[in-house]
């Protein structure tokens, strides 16, 4: 992806958003019953609950892997979520029984033409009574699994005072696919086991389809030279493709074959495949394209069983512009590529999926719509955008209109951002859905992209929760209530106390650094604060800068207060032998809370950045007035200068501070690909601060004396 200009937004009140969800969050804390995420299509509680310290799992029927899977979910669930030992039992049990009933054949994981309704594979019921206990019946294993993540949501109390509440539910997907793409090659490189914390996640979220999206990112026979350092083995992905089956989640395909795969065409060998030539795009007048097209297909088919295979054909930006052949049309000959790759997918029974530029990217689709009649029978395709529109109908009607299958590719705005922008994310992804769904859309892709390749990934993740509920149910995710929903599921009620207002005021403080910066957050973090249009911009919004920072120092605050409450329940329960659940993680100090906090100190560090830049802005405009001796040593020794408690110095300490900590999350969540790369970024603001210093003793400290007239601001400021 590569998104260039201006982002659109959306101008919410923010002072009317952020009352709606501190109601929302007090509304959730008087609520009965705690929060199901996906909310279920039907659901009705009775007045009693069931005891779980006596509950047991058992069967209808001889339990096959597959339901032996979502027992051993359940259980391991209960035990981690409310402290409850609940034993798996093979045949019908008595008392308190918890039983797992699957009356079909339908199967585990998405197929080609898959459906979505109360009679799909998926739907699943649950039927409880406080004294012989709790049925979940469904067609397929995957019912049964989503019936039990479910159930573990509305388990209330612990221990002793755990108890299932009295209730009939019945729910189904309104969508039948519901996707998550994940970038493994503008960004990091991920570590298998974050993919397996992602597809535990997704399966929490009912979540059924990842799309590995790779450029160059996996090893392929022949392609030694390929990237080496930046991409998974095969063995790496078969692993992936099993743990994600288990929780019935299918790896699909995400490649690219048309375009972005500079990654390839930078070697020598590959180069002139590329247009332009170490470009990124391929060159359709060169025979050995289609060569390497057909291998990689075949290779991807041995390697994914997935029955789809998604082909990128996202922002052809050189197409039609060079290496037009005279009397071809370029736009028919992509069409053309297409065509064959389509033809070559299906032969290893693959169906072919691909993004559609309308008003988007290059804006192929839209700028040249006669394409759409040249699209291959039974391709999918993938209208996508991320801003915010008063109306999405136009990216769907050209395709409805011609019976051309789609999957809405809405996305989580955080490739540029220091923390996702999740006021614009939840507008999108509810919106693009939802007019997906009017359209007869067969399922949804979640983008998360990693363009800016500062992402840290692990702060997208209530965005991907977000939008495996949007697809599920049939009614919009309430974004009032969303954050303190999520923390309610995947958190402690103690952690979560503090986690659901935290995401809310980090989400607040990107949007305020966003308006008044006009820019990325990822962009403003590295900006030169002493650039006259960028102290403009800060001036003017100076007030709401003060309100980011402290909005950031509160969210801090609050980590660091749940990282301590999640610290001593771990503890406390190691020392009963009870594993405690805190965001699918049994360890002390979970990892995610810990990149939560980097996020929350880094906006510390551009508010810092931002009002220490205007303060010294006016030291120097004060200085240039009445350019007094002790004023002299005042601001520009002791407020800037000093080496114990000078402004420079904080600022020096912040950013080394800050690099250390992103360095240990990085590398907690992905490989070394690329991180000297990104540290190089916090080097140089460093070395930026440390100029600065440099430069105040040159022009002020030795450089100027009384009588004559003070530096400007401009004499210190380095030139990048």
């Amino acid at each position: 992806m590569n998104l260039p200009g201006t982002k659109s937004r959306l101008h919410f009140s923010k002072v009317t958003f952020l009352c709606a969800v501190l109601l929302g969050l007090l509304a959730s804390t008087r609520a009965e019953h705690p929060p199901l995420l996906p909310r279920p299509q039907e659901i009705r509680y009775g007045d009693r609950g069931m005891h779980l310290n006596d509950a047991v799992i058992s069967f209808t029927g001889h339990p096959n892997p597959e339901v032996l899977f979502v027992a051993e979910t359940l259980s391991n669930g209960l035990l981690s979520k409310a402290s409850v030992r609940v034993k798996i039992r093979r045949g019908i049990g008595t008392g308190h029984v918890i039983l797992l009933d699957r009356n079909g054949d339908g199967a585990s994981l998405p197929v080609d033409n898959d459906t979505a309704g109360p009679d799909s594979r998926e739907a699943y019921s649950i039927k409880g009574d406080w004294k012989s206990g709790f049925t979940i019946q469904a067609k397929s294993s995957a019912g049964l699994f989503y019936g039990a993540q479910t159930l573990l949501q509305m388990v209330e109390g612990e221990g002793a005072n755990a108890v299932l509440p009295v209730a009939e539910i019945h729910d189904w997907p309104t969508l039948a696919y519901r996707g998550v793409m994940i970038d493994f090659s503008e960004g990091e490189l991920l570590r298998v086991s974050e993919v397996e914390r992602q597809l535990d996640l997704m399966a929490q979220f009912k979540i059924n389809q990842y799309y590995l999206y790779t450029e160059a990112s996996i090893e392929f026979e022949g392609y030694d030279i390929v990237n080496p350092y930046g991409r998974l083995s095969q063995a790496d992905v078969r692993h992936i493709i099993e743990y994600a089956r288990q929780r019935h989640i299918d790896i699909v395909p995400n490649m690219e074959l048309y375009g972005h795969m500079h990654n390839m065409f930078r070697y020598e060998k590959y180069a002139d495949l590329g247009l332009p030539r170490y470009g990124g795009e391929y060159d359709p007048r060169n025979p050995r394209m289609y060569q390497v097209l057909d291998n990689w297909i075949e290779q991807t088919a041995k390697l994914f069983p997935s029955p789809w295979y998604h082909v990128g054909f996202d922002e052809p930006w050189s197409l039609g512009k060079i290496g037009v052949v005279p009397g071809k049309d370029p736009f028919k000959t992509f069409m053309d590529v297409l065509r064959h790759i389509s033809e070559q997918a299906k032969s290893h029974g693959k169906r072919v999926c691909f993004y559609a530029d309308i008003d988007q990217g290059a804006s192929t689709i839209s700028n040249h719509p006669e394409l759409l009649e040249l699209v291959p029978a039974g391709v999918i395709a993938f209208p996508w955008i991320y801003e915010v529109r008063t109306n999405y109908a136009p990216f769907f009607e050209p395709l409805a209109k011609r019976n051309i299958p789609t999957i809405a590719t809405p996305g989580v705005w955080g490739w540029n951002e220091l923390f996702p922008d999740y006021h614009r994310s939840f507008y999108n992804i509810n919106e693009f859905t939802a007019t997906g769904k009017k359209y007869h859309t067969l399922g949804m892709q979640n983008t998360t992209w990693t363009d800016s390749r500062q992402t840290i990934y692990r702060l997208v993740y209530p965005g991907i929760a977000f939008g495996g509920a949007a697809a599920w149910q049939n009614s919009r995710v309430d974004t009032n209530s969303f954050f303190s929903d999520y923390c309610a599921v995947v958190f402690p009620a103690t952690v979560a106390a503090d986690i659901a207002p935290a995401l809310e005021e980090l989400s607040i403080a990107e949007e305020i650094f966003e308006n008044v910066l006009d820019e990325n957050t990822w962009g403003s973090f590295w900006a030169d604060p002493l650039a006259p249009g960028h102290l403009k911009k800060l001036q003017a919004g100076e007030s709401q800068v003060r309100r980011a920072r402290l909005l950031a120092e509160s969210a801090q605050e609050r980590i660091q207060r749940a990282l301590r409450s999640a610290d001593s329940r771990v503890r406390a329960n190691e020392r009963a032998n009870a594993p405690v659940r805190v965001n699918g993680n049994s360890n002390c100090s979970d990892p995610w809370l810990k990149s939560l906090l980097i996020a929350a100190r880094q906006f510390d560090y551009l508010g810092m950045k931002s009002l220490y830049s205007l303060e010294f802005a006016d030291y120097f405009r004060q200085l240039k007035e009445n350019p007094n001796k002790e004023l002299v040593q005042l601001y520009c020794g002791n407020q800037m200068n000093s080496t114990t408690y000078g402004m420079l110095t904080d600022l020096r300490e912040m950013i080394s501070e800050l690099r250390e900590e992103y360095r240990q999350a990085w590398l907690d969540e992905a490989t070394p690909f690329r991180l000297q790369s990104a540290l190089y970024k916090w080097d140089a603001e460093w070395e930026y601060w440390t100029a600065v210093q440099k430069l105040l003793h040159e022009k002020v400290f030795f450089g100027w004396k009384q009588g004559d007239p003070f530096p400007p601001l401009e004499s210190i400021r380095p030139k990048r």
